[in-house]
This record gives structure tokens, C-alpha cells and sequence, in this order.
């Protein structure tokens, strides 16, 4: 049985975890090193090794939070709600997502991009689970015709896409807004005002 971190065996840890994720974010897992990580962290080598044992230790310990926060938004959909309410809110929270975590979105960005060699069982796994449970609610909003017909699956896709492209390429979006301007604020309104209409119901 492991004994419990101390309090500055945790700081250290969460003080790894944190500069990794710049090191990763910025550089994908095959062009990160050990070296670079205990250099943003402030320590020696030998004493991240002491924490981690591996580059990939300290990868996996990223990815594993990262799922959570990528899957929290999703699960809070409620079936029982108003259906364009809780698209609504998803979308919000995506966006939020992207304003509050941008290194942890082109952390993941990356590991898609390299083939999900780290990631693979838990999108085969839990990811699509929750996405095969979540697009179930969304088909049966559109059956019962409170929503438009839409394949939900890529519905969610775009939703991935433009919320995402926030966070991934944060220097394109703010070099072409130019100054004065608050990305996340006007991606909300424009991405709510987006998907409202599109799933709004259009009588003949």
C-alpha cells in the first residue's frame, strides 16, 4: 500500500503535470523531452524522474484528466430537457472549454494528429459510448420533430470543429480579429446564433 503524498510531493507533481502540458502542447509527445519538462518545472531531471518514471508516465497522467474535462460537457446533456437548451448549453460549455483549457485542447489536437497511439482505447471506449448515448437523445429530439433533422453524429462533429478551432489556432483567430476584439465572447454568439438556426424547425 502507497503511502499518501506529501503536501509538497503534490505541489511538485501538479507543478510536472503543468509544465509538461506547455511542452506537450506546444511541441506534440515525439518532439517533447524529459530535458524540457524539468527545465519549465524548475527541477532537476533526476527529481522529475523521482515523480514520473517516463515521459509517456507523465503523458498518460495528462490525457487520463484531459478525458474528463473533454467528456463532463457532453454528459450533462439532459434528455429530459429542452432539446435546443441543451444544445445550447453544450455548445457554451465547449466553448468554455477552449477559452479556459487551450493547452489541454491542442494536447489532445496532437495526440489525435499522431494517431491516438495513447488515446485509442478510451475514444474506442468511453468516448463513443457516451457519444453513441448522447446522439441516441439528440435522434429521438429529431423524430419526435422538436429539433431538424440532422445526422447527429456530425452534428456534434461540427460542434467539435468550430468550438475547437477557438483553442487550436488561438494566433490565426486573434491575428485576423486584430485588436480589441474577445474571441471566446463573440465565438459564443456567433456559434449559438449558428446551430439555433440551424436547428431550428422551418414549416412550409
Amino acid at each position: 500500500m502507497s503511502r499518501p503524498r506529501t503536501r509538497i510531493q503534490q505541489k511538485n507533481s501538479e507543478t510536472i503535470l503543468d509544465a509538461a502540458l506547455d511542452v506537450f502542447s506546444a511541441h506534440g509527445f515525439r518532439g517533447a523531452t524529459l530535458d524540457q519538462i524539468a527545465e519549465v518545472a524548475g527541477l532537476s531531471k533526476p527529481n522529475l524522474l523521482y515523480y514520473f518514471p517516463s515521459k509517456e508516465a507523465i503523458h498518460l497522467s495528462l490525457l487520463s484528466k484531459l478525458l474528463d474535462t473533454w467528456l463532463d460537457p457532453l454528459r450533462a446533456m439532459d434528455p429530459q430537457g429542452d432539446p435546443l437548451t441543451e444544445i445550447m448549453g453544450y455548445v457554451r460549455r465547449k466553448i468554455e472549454i477552449s477559452r479556459d483549457f487551450p493547452r489541454e485542447s491542442r494536447l489532445f489536437a496532437n495526440e489525435i494528429l499522431q494517431g491516438a497511439p495513447h488515446m485509442r482505447a478510451a475514444i474506442e471506449g468511453d468516448l463513443k459510448a457516451l457519444v453513441d448515448e448522447k446522439t441516441s437523445v439528440l435522434q429521438a429530439w429529431m423524430d419526435a420533430g422538436k429539433i431538424a433533422p440532422l445526422p447527429p453524429v456530425h452534428l456534434l462533429f461540427s460542434i467539435w470543429a468550430i468550438t475547437q478551432h477557438y483553442a487550436d489556432f488561438d494566433v490565426q483567430v486573434r491575428a485576423m480579429l486584430g485588436p480589441g476584439h474577445d474571441p471566446y465572447a463573440e465565438a459564443q454568439d456567433f456559434v449559438e446564433l449558428l446551430f439555433t438556426r440551424l436547428l431550428a424547425l422551418h414549416h412550409a
